[in-house]
């Protein structure tokens, strides 16, 4: 049922996803159904099979599955000392497990997923596993999980590719009551501002690696998310807008008494929903109108624009379809409420003081802008996710967000810092593509000019040392799609195309590849599709064409002839390019998911 005060256009949008998606949430929902009516898992067992399960558990807890049938949680950890957003969950599975314990249940590791740190791999031969390592922790979740004695599910993962791999596995055991536990951010550090015009200096020549490590560790510093508003924390706003986490537990910082309280109440939650019997599996929390409000909170916050390939993943694998138009149709009537890096010069912790993922959540809901009638993993729906956690004494406890504590961070939606949401989906004879728009000045969200066509990353920043791109010019970088490299991140080049914006030239890119969460000032069209590598137009641009990138009308658009532009031939992805871009590294293991990847747009699903 609709909610009476619902926006008419997310209504509008919201059905047209239902209707679209009918055919496939309804087999979806067969299966989740289906699962969910069996009987518990260490009653299904074999004897056999069931020993080995309980074989490493201490003898308490044996007991507690085998004869008193106690609820049994199912862990599933993205920790490792690569990624500092992980490095807090080292003893997460302990706590959990002692607070299960205290409430007459069970709780086992039920298996790790791998876990790569983007920002250790950013510009790296490595960097081209990152995409795919999604659906490898999707499978690898589907692998712990297929253990199947579980009753409900934790799930222990922050950052870029893990929290979505995270839960598009766990939607593949739909039954299952499912909380996600994340760690909170690190400390603030150097300002992100700070940083970024260090990069700049350090493209020009101007300060040496000493002083750019200097920066960079000044930066990334300490256990727990980089404070910028990446890939990361956008996945952490999504969490609680789709509510999927406890309430208000994104932003909280790691280690401390409220962080150990929050992670104890991820297991009160999931126990809480077995124990009432409320019927309140992932796959039903999980439903069009919760992955709209997921698409709200993005927009609203001006998120990753990696989240335009992921949550279409995440949406396809509870049987639900959504497409970039769904996007741009829903981010034209969404306003932009926070500036958080690279959108402003805040970072998360400072979003967080000033109000927070509660204050956001609550502007939305009051403006009729995301649905309030949706399942959450906590009783008291999605209102519960505008306030904010507190102890007190040892007791957690909520408070309403309230406004805003600084105006130039968040704000309410009577006073929006855009009437509009932060991604725009561009279109024309190039292909479909989008843009983050949120952090480009107005004054360059309209470039025309002469395009300069690279194969690769390096070529581009070897034209930039060779002083070839000291001009207007919009820089095309192909074979960066799903199907040719597995769509590198691209920041490695923003330091560039920053300085030559800084010299007052024009300049945007054009690629097929990704730039995430951390997209800044310059002008980029990404996720260009179809990619070059499968016949897209992009293939058919040439040095000098002129382009047009128009983030307000949403162009995209090569300034040549139709008849001229159609009789153009295809450019084919070099061999030796190609030779380079699957040798080495273990990029060798993923060729099977580059050959099957669908488009960016389609989610760059492998598996089907």
């Amino acid at each position: 049922m609709t909610h009476p005060h619902l926006h008419p256009e997310v209504a509008r949008i919201t059905a047209r996803i239902i209707e679209r998606s009918r055919q496939r949430r309804t087999a979806y929902l067969a299966l989740v159904n289906t699962a969910a009516t069996r009987a518990r898992g260490a009653d299904r067992m074999g004897c056999a099979n069931l020993a080995h399960a309980v074989a490493g558990s201490p003898l308490d807890d044996r007991f507690k599955i085998v004869a008193e049938r106690a609820p049994n949680i199912g862990i599933v950890t993205a920790y490792n000392d690569m990624l500092s957003a992980h490095t807090p969950m080292k003893n997460y599975p302990d706590l959990i497990k002692e607070e299960a314990r205290k409430h007459g249940a069970t709780a086992q590791v039920a298996g790790g997923v791998p876990a790569m740190c983007d920002g250790v791999t950013q510009g790296t031969t490595g960097m081209e596993l990152s995409l795919f390592s999604r659906d490898v922790i999707a499978m690898s979740t589907a692998v712990a999980l297929s253990h199947d004695m579980f009753d409900a599910a934790l799930l222990l993962g922050v950052c870029d590719k893990i929290v979505p791999g995270l839960l598009i596995g766990a939607l593949h055991f739909g039954h299952l009551p499912t909380v996600f536990v994340p760690a909170g951010p690190m400390p603030s550090g150097l300002s992100n501002k700070e940083k970024a015009k260090t990069r700049e200096l350090a493209a020009q020549g101007l300060v040496g690696r000493a002083e750019l490590l200097a920066s960079e560790i000044k930066s990334y510093h300490a256990p727990g998310t980089c404070t910028f508003y990446g890939t990361a924390n956008s996945n952490q706003m999504l969490l609680e807008a789709m509510g999927l986490h406890v309430p208000g537990t994104a932003f909280v910082a790691p280690g401390g008494d409220l962080r150990e309280e929050l992670t104890r109440e991820s297991a009160r939650t999931v126990l809480g929903i077995i124990k009432s019997k409320r019927y309140a599996p992932i796959g039903h929390v999980v439903d069009e109108r919760a992955i709209v409000n997921a698409m709200v909170a993005l927009l609203a916050t001006g998120g990753s624009t990696n989240h335009l390939i992921h949550w279409v993943a995440v949406a396809h694998s509870a049987g639900i379809t959504v497409d970039w138009n769904d996007f741009s149709d829903l981010s034209s009537v969404v306003p932009t409420l926070t500036h958080v890096y690279p959108n402003g010069s805040a970072d998360v912790n400072q979003f967080q003081a000033a109000g927070g993922t509660g204050l956001v959540i609550r502007e939305l809901l009051d403006a009729g802008l995301m649905h309030a009638d949706v399942l959450t993993v906590r009783a008291g729906g999605i209102r519960e996710y505008t306030r904010e956690p507190y102890l007190s004494g040892a007791a957690l406890a909520w408070a309403d967000a309230g406004d805003s504590k600084d105006e130039s961070i968040v704000r309410g939606v009577a006073k929006p810092f855009s009437a509009s949401g932060g991604l725009k989906l561009l279109q024309g004879n190039i292909g479909r593509s989008v843009i983050k728009v949120s952090s480009v000045p107005d004054e360059r969200r309209v470039i025309e000019a002469p395009a300069r066509v690279f194969d690769s990353q390096q070529g581009l920043l070897d034209a930039f040392d060779a002083g070839e791109l000291e001009k207007d010019v919009i820089c095309v970088v192909r074979w960066q799609g799903p199907q040719a490299n597995g769509m590198p991140e691209l920041h490695k080049l923003t330091p560039p195309l920053a300085v030559l914006q800084g010299k007052g030239y024009r300049v945007a890119l054009v690629t097929d590849g990704r730039m995430s969460g951390a997209s800044g000032k310059v002008p980029a069209a990404i996720h260009v599709s179809p990619e070059a590598a499968a016949g897209g137009p992009l293939a058919r641009v040439r040095d000098g064409d002129v382009i047009r990138l128009d983030a307000l009308s949403g162009e995209l658009n090569v300034l040549v002839a139709a008849d001229q532009w159609a009789a153009r031939t295809i450019d084919s992805m070099p061999l030796a390019l190609r030779q380079n871009d699957s040798q080495g590294m273990g990029r060798e293991l993923f060729a099977n998911m580059r050959r099957s990847a669908l488009t960016a747009e389609e989610g760059a699903l492998s598996w089907i």
